[in-house]
């Protein structure tokens, strides 16, 4: 990415954003009440949720391969990955720091959402920085689950090749989330939890309808 020019980047200062996540609970939802009324980025395979949606984010190479690049998603399309990014004409590249802080600055740089030992890099915490850079002001987090009590993806495992998360993977995922919920307060991000089976602690919950008019 080193030199890349980020004139793509969106500016949605002052605005709502819905992150989709993969957890069971995103596909109850009802994400057609967002429509025109927030911002939507969504991760992996959330765009057949919202096909409508402003931006998707996959971090995993082996995901767009699979996907031929998801030309079909007419949105913005957002990778870590330097493969897909030069293999698939159109994907915008972002670079990983491996750290469970969310980064605010520079631009085009998030963090991994890794734990202290630099372990569990995550979509989901990656595309909650990327809606924070983006500017949002309040972020609604969908399919946020962090539990594989009622599965680990609302569109089941991902295909052999690619990754899908453990029990114990998801609990850390959610810890390294819920670690960032005061520094989010701090810089003036209300972040809402629309899952009403997440494990997350730290955040308040509502449902999409209720947390859209909050």
């Amino acid at each position: 990415m080193s030199g890349a020019s980020l004139d793509w980047f969106p500016d949605w200062s002052g605005q709502a954003c819905i992150v989709v996540g993969g957890g069971p609970s995103a596909k109850d939802v009802g994400l057609d009440l967002a429509k025109g009324r927030a911002r939507c980025l969504v991760v992996n395979e959330g765009y057949r949720l919202a096909p409508w949606a402003d931006a998707l984010y996959a971090a995993d190479s082996q995901w767009w391969t699979l996907k031929k690049g998801c030309s079909e998603f007419r949105g913005l399309r957002i990778s870590q990955s330097d493969e897909a990014a030069k293999r698939y004409g159109g994907i915008r590249e972002v670079r990983l720091v491996r750290r469970g802080a969310i980064v605010r600055a520079p631009k085009g740089v998030i963090g991994a959402g890794s734990d202290d030992r630099g372990v569990g890099a995550n979509s989901g915490f990656q595309a909650l920085n990327l809606a924070v850079q983006f500017g949002a002001s309040k972020i609604v987090l969908v399919g946020y689950d962090m539990t594989a009590v009622h599965g680990c993806h609302w569109h089941g495992r991902h295909p052999d090749g690619m990754n899908n998360p453990t029990p114990g993977g998801l609990a850390q995922w959610g810890r390294v989330i819920d670690r960032n919920a005061a520094f989010l307060v701090a810089i003036g991000v209300k972040v809402i939890n629309a899952s009403p089976i997440s494990a997350l602690q730290n955040f308040p919950k509502m449902t999409l309808e209720q947390a859209l008019a909050d």
